[in-house]
């Protein structure tokens, strides 16, 4: 069964068309809007194995099974947001994927939909950087990502882009930071709140992100036009 409805959805092939301006593609836009800012207020905790620096240390010591299993397990509460933004991309295309960063942008001059609130204001916030950063990521992103992309070069992509919104945001988190005369123990911790084991994190999913969003834009092809 799911062979046929492959080769159905096959036979409607796009061929790397790009999207058109439909009353299903707006509503499409809304929905990743929507679920940009959902992502925005979401934290998942991710537990999963790693050796910690003092590892064989802790291996030598008489422990219970229970105190070593818990000592080599790493909890992290992550937040999906550029993951997100990313499946965006992967589904909505290069035009529709920055139209939904911009309006998201847009809200967030009037209304709380950042992750430390919102309005005028929010331009002077640390974080900003980050957000203004997904412009030059998603630009880069929607150019390269064609629907012949090779999976292998995903990871690739996936390295780039959060790269590039990791370093304009530290960047322009910099530059607020001089404006306010920040110390530098400040500077430090968010750094490494922000952009620490975070990139890791966001790599990962978001090639997993930009994967699904490949595979999702088939179906919602017959929506969005």
């Amino acid at each position: 069964m799911s062979k046929r409805i492959e080769e159905q959805i096959n036979s409607f092939k796009y061929k790397g068309e790009p999207i058109r301006v439909t009353l299903g593609t707006l509503i499409m836009t809304a929905l990743c809007v929507l679920l940009i800012i959902i992502a925005t207020f979401t934290q998942v905790t991710i537990t999963h194995p790693y050796f910690p620096s003092d590892g064989f240390l802790y291996l030598s010591q008489e422990n219970s099974t229970i105190d070593i299993i818990k000592h080599f397990m790493k909890s992290y509460d992550y937040i999906p947001q550029i993951p997100v933004i990313f499946f965006v991309i992967a589904l909505m295309g290069r035009k529709f994927g920055m139209l939904a960063i911009i309006i998201y942008i847009i809200l967030g001059m009037f209304y709380p939909i950042f992750a430390l609130g919102g309005g005028i204001s929010y331009l002077f916030e640390y974080g900003f950087g980050y957000i203004l950063a997904y412009l030059p990521a998603v630009f880069f992103a929607g150019t390269l990502l064609k629907d012949k992309t090779d999976y292998l070069r995903i990871p690739v992509l996936a390295f780039v882009g959060v790269c590039t919104i990791h370093i304009l945001g530290l960047l322009y988190m910099l530059f607020i930071s001089t404006l306010r005369h920040a110390p530098i123990e400040l500077i430090t911790s968010w750094i490494i709140s922000q952009s620490g084991i975070q990139i890791l994190y966001d790599i990962f999913f978001t090639a997993v992100a930009i994967i699904l969003g490949k595979q999702l834009r088939k179906i919602f092809w017959l929506v969005m036009c």
